[in-house]
């Protein structure tokens, strides 16, 4: 396997892991693992962000800037989501 390879492996991993947890957390009854479950989802989510970041410098995971009205289109959709 090349190096980009692994790398793709692992961040798919971390996503996964990440929205497995997160289920975890929602369903859980009890405070004391859902508290640990959310320091478990943060870590993960920095080894994610840095996956990403090492693969986006490498060129393996080019992404773009999203244009103001497309950022604004979102915001917008998820204010009117807000109880």
């Amino acid at each position: 396997m090349s190096e980009q390879d692994i790398l793709t492996d692992l961040l798919t991993s971390e996503k996964h892991t990440t929205s497995t947890v997160n289920t975890f957390i929602s369903e859980s009854t009890c405070a004391n693992l859902r508290q640990n479950l959310k320091t478990i989802l943060n870590e993960e989510h920095s080894i994610h962000e840095n996956l990403y970041n090492i693969m986006n410098q490498k060129g393996w995971y080019p992404t773009s800037d999203a244009e103001a009205q497309e950022v604004q289109k979102a915001k917008d959709k998820y204010n009117s989501l807000q109880v």
